[in-house]
């Protein structure tokens, strides 16, 4: 008891920023133990995204379109006003209520309709063109991209309250597969977080529960192989599995296997590639009541992280390589906990490989441990936002992974 199970170090093989680095020591989530890691190299890495993906261009482009209406508009008046009479504005009169009709409200749809056609006649007027067919056709033709552009305003602001409905569901649905763990569980302080990689997503493959047990606070945090609702169902079976194994089973080890099992069945229910490939990378914690000690079964996860009030940190590694839920099969050696030393003031933060294979612009992995170590945080919910947010500037912004954290401390 008491044993530390590791400690970060300089030169560890683990650390994909150091130049020793062997992809046999990876064990991220979302692959097999052994599997190895592309490690780009610096220099010669692609970006995390496209250059076009980039959250400021993103940003930069919307408001241009939300002002391009009005620029067709001016660049019409300027055009015909300026060219020979031979030439017309019109195609720029006619797309400006085209362009606002999903952009803006129905009212400004139409007050854009309007400008366009009140533009065009003025134009007219002053070039003494309002008696010529010419002028007629184009202001009918503006007139008639008005009125459409107000039915599609209506329509397009139909189906955006339909996907608000959807999406309100989801949610619901969503965070009743993955709820929100309370503050304080037992004598813990407890603080989760989730972010998905995939646009307007609440949840995806990766999971977190908290369970306060007869044998003390439970955790658990995995990564699910795949993506979509296969996964979300996945994650579900996860966590309906935890929660009743953490109440039921004596040992640390015996909830990992029904979790096995569980996943074992629900492999073969499936058919194709997941029958047979199907897991989940996942760590298991135990905090007994009245003992400084915390058991973790590491089932081909990346280790926990144990922070110390003092800004010390500890790297929880697993001493024996195990295979993820659902390929224990496949492995000769029974599941066995470690213990460490987890004092008061002590934070324990649980996360999935989404934070440890953040990337930034030249392919360079985030290390929590370099951001942590040395540093104090007032609670397990300051912390989590400070990594959070760290992670985003390091990567500029997006992800191309799902991202679970789960921070702990003993008050």
């Amino acid at each position: 008891m008491g044993q530390q199970a590791g400690t970060q170090r300089a030169g560890d093989p683990s650390d994909p920023r150091d130049g020793s680095y062997d992809p046999a020591h990876d064990r991220s989530g979302g692959r097999l133990p052994g599997d190895p890691l592309p490690d780009p190299g610096p220099g010669d890495a692609q970006p995390a995204w496209p250059a076009e993906a980039n959250p400021r261009r993103i940003s930069y482009t919307r408001r241009f379109v939300r002002v391009l209406p009005a620029l067709l508009i001016v660049a019409g008046a300027l055009y015909e006003y300026l060219t020979p009479r031979d030439f017309t504005g019109g195609p720029l009169f006619t797309a400006a209520p085209l362009v606002a009709a999903p952009l803006y409200s129905l009212r400004g749809t139409v007050l854009t309709g309007v400008s366009a056609a009140v533009a065009a006649l003025a134009v007219h007027i002053r070039l003494g063109l309002v008696t010529q067919a010419e002028s007629a056709t184009e202001m009918v033709t503006v007139a008639t991209a008005a009125v459409l552009a107000a039915l599609i305003n209506v329509l397009v602001r139909r189906g955006n309250a339909r996907l608000a409905s959807v999406r309100e569901i989801a949610e619901a649905a969503q965070r009743a597969v993955l709820p929100e763990p309370g503050e304080r569980i037992g004598a813990l302080d407890v603080a989760a977080r989730y972010e998905a990689a995939q646009e307007d997503a609440f949840i995806g493959g990766d999971l977190y529960a908290v369970q306060e047990s007869p044998y003390g606070v439970r955790l658990v945090v995995g990564d699910v192989r795949g993506k979509g609702m296969g996964a979300v169902a996945a994650v579900a079976v996860v966590i309906g599995a935890f929660r009743e194994a953490a109440e039921q089973e004596a040992t640390l080890e015996a909830v990992a296997g029904r979790l096995e099992r569980a996943l074992e069945r629900e492999g073969a229910r499936r058919d194709g590639l997941d029958a047979f490939e199907g897991f989940t990378t996942a760590v298991l914690a135990e905090i007994p009541r009245g003992e400084e000690v915390v058991r973790i079964v590491n089932r081909g996860h990346p280790p926990p992280l144990l922070l110390h009030a003092d800004g010390s940190l500890v790297t929880l590694d697993a001493r024996e390589p195990a295979l993820p839920l659902g390929l224990g099969e496949l492995g000769s050696t029974a599941d066995r906990a470690q213990e460490a030393e987890f004092p008061k003031g002590a934070t324990l933060l649980l996360h999935t490989d989404g934070l440890s294979e953040a990337r930034d612009e030249r392919g360079r992995f985030y290390d929590p441990a370099a951001f942590l170590a040395g540093r104090t945080f007032p609670a397990p919910g300051a912390l989590l936002t400070a990594l959070a947010d760290e992670v985003r500037r390091h990567s500029g912004g997006g992800t191309t992974d799902d991202m679970a954290l789960l921070a702990v401390r003993r008050p």
